[in-house]
């Protein structure tokens, strides 16, 4: 089960490509529209390197790992070690092209994260999101209901089944981005922590 949950923890963290517009409804105490100028700001970002935690609560198995996410683009190369992973897994692909390898067990792929995930464990899960969501921004391709901080950022967001609470953000190189991410599934929780943010905007 931990190599099982290491998987859906490494394919939920994987980019997907989409357009800002997104069927949101809004409340909290935050200002409309000073959540779309930080929303279209942050949407800009299309690269970065993430250095952190991961922590994940099943029914049946829990555990917790230290993560590496590169992005570039639609990019990705995603890094997860320690007990979670049972050593380490990797995940790595791009659009049409994605290739997960957990140590001692093998290397699958897929065309999709969406597709490795139904493939490895015959489950569906919005697996694209969390691009969207480790910026603090909703998922477009989906409705949602966002709840802002008084910073017109997002406090908590309500997206296909999923409960999301952003607990604390970090300023890095001008940006305000999510520090610490709590994620409410179905029989599943995930607890993100970021250690260290390099945001970067490399352009279409």
């Amino acid at each position: 089960m931990l190599r099982q949950l290491a998987v859906i923890c490494l394919v939920s963290l994987l980019a997907g490509c989409a357009g800002l517009t997104s069927r949101e409804a809004i409340e909290g105490q935050g200002n409309a529209q000073q959540w779309k100028a930080h929303k279209a700001q942050i949407a800009g970002l299309d690269a970065w390197q993430i250095t952190g935690k991961v922590g994940i609560r099943a029914p049946r198995d829990s555990g917790s790992g230290t993560l590496f996410w590169l992005q570039r683009q639609d990019y990705y190369d995603i890094r997860l070690s320690g007990p979670l992973g049972r050593g380490a897994a990797r995940l790595t692909g791009r659009p049409g092209n994605v290739v997960l390898e957990v140590a001692n067990q093998g290397r699958y792929e897929a065309e999709s994260p969406e597709a490795l995930l139904e493939e490895q464990l015959g489950w569906r899960l919005p697996v694209s999101h969390l691009f969207w969501w480790v910026r603090g921004l909703p998922a477009p391709d989906s409705k949602s209901k966002v709840t802002l901080d008084g910073a017109s950022q997002l406090a908590r967001l309500e997206q296909d089944g999923w409960d999301v609470e952003f607990l604390a953000y970090a300023e890095q190189n001008g940006y305000s981005l999510p520090q610490r991410i709590k994620l409410h599934g179905e029989n599943l929780d995930v607890t993100l922590v970021v250690k260290d943010w390099q945001p970067r905007q490399l352009g279409q």
